[in-house]
């Protein structure tokens, strides 16, 4: 439903997601491209709204207006001689501001009943045969003001940019104060025309430009604060534009290309599926992830380590006691009775590999494991099993939650000591139920907390998400939920643009 709500911020959040060096020029030939989707509704701008003035704000205070002159000659004095230097804004209070979505085209913005003082002094000389004089007086300018840009959104520098060309500013107000108004009447009314006819161009000039590079100055921090929520350690995501973004009246949407990179290596995605019918309006924000997107960064965690396990000790004793109906071998009873210090090494052996569908996320590994006694190199027991797990996921109360059990267990193999190898089948079914019901949700749960480390090393945890939820769908993942902008981004902002 059309109406009118704020802009800047919402520009800004679409370059949440960083760098490109080509974009399609109609979107629907880029889906097949696109590794993530953001689709930004109307109540996201509710919450922008609230943040975007101050955005405005610093256009107007960090604006800087270069000295202005002129002259003008009258009758009986001659050539009048004036400059303008020091103008300063004070007193600054803005009203409101609302912009409009037009379909195909751009966005209207609006920022209304913009009060602000301006401080200044005038030098001017006037003169004749008769008379030649040289004066000073500082002065204040009352304005009442209204804003508006209309900033059409396109594929630039590598990223989502904004035009903000058609800038124009509406003076209902402009009042002239000259210091203890004792100047002549003539005086003043020279001085109150040349402000309308000057001072008007040179405060537009420079607001415009001013929130022109506000803006740009937005884009570029979001853009590097999500380009490090994205990278960690050697695993990075090119996450730039594949096309130019999709304005309709209800929603802006922005198509990204989500490739991992990771050695020198950068993935490829030329199959996705995405369809915008595949995105509601219900909620402020959503996030479409291809499962192709996903697949490579799992390749990239296992390459790089991330799917290793150590537990020991007590841990891993009353992880071992847990009720089983199966009978704990002797040697694995042994170990963790006699050993001071038992550890069970866990890791991924092959590639993980997702998929998402409608009945859940189903994620293929091939699992291994040793078992090491105190003071034995050598592991009194190794296993190893292809598996398949459905998964899912939930975010709660700042917290990654992850919830599942295996599907299919299969090429399950044990390697025992040669002593011990009468007992392989009964150790092959004490392994098999212990990966069920203990191995599986350990590591669950080790991921969901090492997954929330990581989001919240990347600062996710300031920010206010209101009933996430991750919906698995064929071959992608919605990812929907309500927010509220993050305070601290909008002051690291600020700091950044007035310095």
């Amino acid at each position: 439903m059309p109406g009118k709500v704020p802009l800047l911020l919402l520009l800004s959040l679409l370059s949440w997601f960083g760098t490109s060096h080509c974009c399609l020029q109609d979107p629907a030939s880029a889906y097949r491209f696109t590794g993530a989707v953001c689709r930004l509704t109307y109540p996201a701008a509710v919450v922008l709204n609230e943040k975007t003035t101050k955005v405005i704000e610093a256009a107007f205070q960090h604006a800087r207006y270069p000295s202005m002159k002129g002259e003008k000659s009258l009758l009986f004095i001659g050539k009048v001689m004036y400059g303008l230097d020091n103008l300063e804004i004070h007193n600054l209070s803005i009203g409101q501001s609302a912009f409009e979505l037009h379909p195909g085209e751009g966005i209207a913005m609006e920022i209304s009943n913009v009060s602000a003082v301006f401080k200044g002094s005038i030098q001017y000389g006037y003169g004749s045969w008769l008379v030649n004089f040289g004066h000073s007086v500082d002065f204040e300018i009352d304005s009442q003001i209204d804003l508006g840009i209309n900033p059409k959104l396109y594929c630039g520098d590598g990223k989502v940019a904004a035009d903000t060309a058609d800038c124009y500013l509406n003076f209902h107000k402009l009042r002239l104060h000259l210091q203890g108004d004792k100047e002549p009447n003539w005086l003043k009314k020279l001085f109150t025309d040349f402000i309308s006819l000057t001072v008007k161009l040179v405060i537009k000039g420079q607001i415009c430009k001013e929130i022109n590079k506000a803006a740009n100055i937005l884009a570029d921090f979001i853009q590097d604060t999500a380009e490090q929520f994205l990278t960690d350690g050697d695993i990075s995501v090119d996450i730039g534009i594949a096309a130019a973004p999709v304005i309709t009246a209800n929603y802006i949407e922005s198509y990204h290309k989500g490739l991992t990179k990771y050695n020198n290596k950068v993935a490829v995605i030329n199959e996705s599926v995405f369809q915008p019918s595949h995105l509601t309006e219900d909620r402020m924000i959503y996030f479409w992830i291809s499962d192709q997107f996903l697949n490579p960064m799992l390749k990239a965690a296992h390459q790089d380590g991330r799917f290793q396990l150590n537990v020991s000790g007590e841990e891993l004793t009353t992880l071992l006691r847990t009720n089983l109906s199966t009978a704990m071998p002797e040697l694995i009873r042994k170990c963790l009775l006699d050993a001071a210090s038992p550890e069970l090494r866990l890791w991924s052996s092959s590639v993980p590999h997702l998929n998402s569908s409608t009945s859940g996320t189903t994620v293929w590994v091939q699992a291994s494991g040793r078992l090491h006694c105190e003071g034995q190199g050598t592991p009194v027991l190794f296993f190893q099993t292809d598996m398949a797990v459905d998964i899912t996921t939930s975010y709660v109360n700042k917290k990654v939650l992850l919830q599942g059990h295996p599907t299919e267990i299969s090429a399950f193999r044990a390697e025992l000591p040669l002593q011990d190898q009468q007992r392989h089948d009964e150790a092959l079914e004490f392994l098999k139920e212990a990966v069920v019901k203990v191995g599986t949700p350990k590591v669950l749960s080790v991921l969901g907390v090492e997954l929330t480390r990581l989001l919240d090393k990347q600062g996710l945890y300031q920010f206010d998400l209101f009933n996430p939820e991750v919906l698995p769908r064929d071959g992608f993942v919605v990812i929907q939920m309500d927010f509220g902008f993050p305070h601290h981004l909008l002051v690291e902002f600020l700091k950044r643009t007035l310095q």
